[in-house]
């Protein structure tokens, strides 16, 4: 469905984690503008079924779905239209003068040419003429527009995505416009005339079924259709519910394909595919994919949201990350402003390390949430798909699906087969307004070469140690009494995090955090979802473009877990960075600085390598440089160790 327009972690034997090759690609966390976390108090309602597409005409929303009812607020009656209705952008008053008249369920919406209403769906007649399952209307009265010839005479229509003059349709169809095509085709938008050069077919269903195409999008540019759904082969070329097209030229089948979706989840009758929801991001280098399907993972990616790279080519391909709910479907999702949304009826995310519960790292998220498209790890915006005392009798806090997130011109759009959200009464359908949002701007260390480097020399104390990159200058000492207690710390802007040894915590320490200009300020929790982390294990650590890179304690290698500042939320799983030629089990205090990774070590000495997170390996230990040898005054052999301007 589319609308329109504009650990180190203990587990249970039977528990699988995920391993994952460090990836050649490593997005850099950009700046992102949220949408606020309140739904719009002025959208209508409906009942029985589920909003599934939105589209925007003018200053009018279009709603289609498989409901039958609708109404303006709480207290109003019930009003008869089935699956497709109109309100006022502005104000929310349902339009008493579309009232077209579909006899099935309405799957996608697009804004037309010359101000018409494109929809896609399950239906013979509108408005007691045979018009089945595509047809354009008069946005005011609903009326057919006649001139516009786009049918599916083959079967139902899934989705639709346009692009400049061409409207890409999915489904499961074999017949469009009198044509052979099977689950996709491509129409003149201003017409609806089928477009002869297009001959994609998506074929073979799964598991002994008919196959369909249930999701697709087309990257800004226009180069690159992508494609999910029930099928095992496109023109004949193996691609399991995943495939890339083609669109510079005559189209064809990209070489691109992945293993990820081949084998069955929890249970292949009920999870026939489990490809529920893609889309491109920024400008189309990347696209996302929700997924459901129950257990099955990591063999699969069942139950998750995963990132994938446009360029990349070949078969097998990985994703960039995977982000597990922990056995729980995600149905939809959508990208804007720099910001990934996902709706659907799972409970938590980063949530790789248990089923069906909360592993050690679950960050709570209730069937709604943002996630930054760098690492795939939740933002802080939480409404939850959840109500309130203000919830009528006879509604539904929890449903299944959340069908459809499209982002409109003034907000999120959402669908869903129940009435809860953000502890409101929303009936089937609502908006979270751009207005009340927030932007988040990336935390990194500082770019600069020349500045301190700070080491821990006591409880409470710091040498502060002039540095430019390659030499150090003569320290002096800092009494910080705010920083006790302390082990790994890493700079990042206008702060330190630091592994603070806490009584009472799950694991004895804790990630903390303090303002710091010179001075460490008092000392916050950094998150309550990061508590299974046992930080004091850490014995170095720096944090880069979305990634808390550390050494730990017995183990001679450079590890790295996803890391978001806007929460301070931690990554599940663990990853191993490709190395050669440093002894990881000796570094005493990382930072970085200008490229470079500037460490201690257990013999007192400060050396520096060099650090591309992008490269195998990622740090070669032939480039070594001795930055400072052990002395009498300083021994360069503290976990408590960070850069700063400051």
């Amino acid at each position: 469905m589319r609308a329109a327009a504009i650990g180190l972690v203990t587990l249970a034997a039977a528990v699988a984690v995920p391993s994952m090759a460090s990836a050649a690609v490593v997005p850099a966390p950009e700046t992102q503008t949220l949408v606020s976390a309140n739904p719009a108090d002025n959208t209508p309602h409906a009942r029985n079924g589920e909003a599934r597409a939105f589209a925007e005409v003018g200053s009018t929303i279009y709603v289609g779905g498989s409901f039958t009812q609708i109404r303006q607020t709480a207290s109003s009656p019930w009003i008869t239209q089935n699956y497709l209705f109109a309100y006022d952008k502005s104000t929310g008053t349902i339009s008493t003068t579309f009232l077209p008249v579909l006899d099935g369920v309405v799957n996608a919406l697009v804004a037309g040419p010359n101000n018409t209403l494109i929809v896609g769906g399950t239906f013979k007649n509108v408005n007691g003429v045979s018009r089945k399952n595509l047809v354009a209307l008069n946005p005011t009265t609903g009326a057919i527009v006649d001139d516009w010839v786009g049918r599916s005479d083959g079967g139902m229509i899934r989705d639709m995505v346009r692009h400049d003059n061409w409207l890409y349709l999915a489904g499961a169809f074999n017949w469009i416009n009198g044509t052979s095509h099977n689950g996709l085709a491509r129409l003149n938008y201003a017409t609806g005339a089928i477009d002869p050069t297009f001959n994609i077919d998506a074929t073979v269903g799964r598991h002994g079924t008919n196959s369909y195409v249930w999701t697709i999008d087309v990257t800004p540019d226009g180069n690159t259709l992508v494609v999910g759904g029930n099928f095992t082969l496109v023109n004949g070329l193996s691609r399991n519910q995943m495939a890339l097209v083609d669109l510079t030229g005559t189209p064809s089948v990209i070489d691109w394909s992945t293993e990820k979706f081949v084998p069955p989840c929890a249970a292949p009758a009920t999870f026939v595919h489990y490809v529920q929801d893609v889309r491109f991001g920024g400008d189309g280098s990347w696209f996302v994919v929700g997924t459901n399907g129950g257990g099955g993972w990591p063999a699969a990616y069942c139950d998750a949201l995963v990132r994938f790279e446009t360029a990349a080519r070949g078969s097998g391909q990985l994703g960039t990350w995977v982000d597990f709910t922990g056995n729980d479907t995600i149905t939809s999702v959508e990208v804007a402003d720099n910001v990934i949304y996902l709706g659907g009826h799972f409970r938590w995310l980063n949530n790789p390390n248990a089923s069906d519960r909360a592993g050690a790292g679950a960050v709570d998220r209730l069937g709604i949430a943002a996630v930054t498209p760098a690492t795939g790890m939740p933002i802080n915006w939480n409404p939850r798909r959840s109500g309130g005392s203000s919830m009528p009798p006879g509604t539904s806090t929890w449903g299944s699906t959340v069908p459809v997130l499209w982002r409109g011109s003034d907000g999120l759009y959402f669908g869903q087969n129940s009435d809860a959200m953000g502890g409101e009464y929303h009936g089937r359908l609502g908006m979270f307004p751009v207005s009340g949002g927030r932007k988040v701007t990336p935390k990194n260390p500082t770019t600069a070469t020349t500045g301190n480097l700070y080491l821990g020399t006591g409880d409470g104390e710091l040498a502060k140690v002039p540095f430019d990159g390659a030499a150090i200058g003569a320290p002096t000492t800092v009494s910080q009494p705010n920083y006790t207690a302390a082990g790994a710390t890493w700079g990042m802007s206008d702060r330190i995090y630091w592994a603070h040894t806490v009584a009472g915590t799950p694991t004895g320490s804790r990630i903390d955090i303090s303002m710091f200009n010179g001075t460490v300020g008092a000392p916050w929790e950094a998150s309550g979802y990061n508590d299974w982390f046992n930080a004091a294990n850490m014995t170095g650590a720096f944090f880069l473009n979305g990634r808390l890179y550390y050494t730990r304690t017995g183990a001679n290698a450079l590890y790295y877990r996803y890391f978001e500042t806007d929460g301070n939320y931690l990554g599940a799983t663990e990853f191993t960075l490709p190395t050669t030629g440093v002894t990881w089990s000796s570094v005493r205090g990382m930072a970085w600085v200008g490229g470079k990774i500037v460490y201690g070590s257990t013999d007192g000495t400060l050396r520096s390598v060099p650090f591309d997170p992008t490269a195998a390996p990622a740090v070669d230990g032939a480039a070594i440089t001795v930055l400072a040898p052990a002395s009498p005054e300083l021994s360069w052999s503290s976990p408590r160790t960070f850069f700063a301007v400051q």
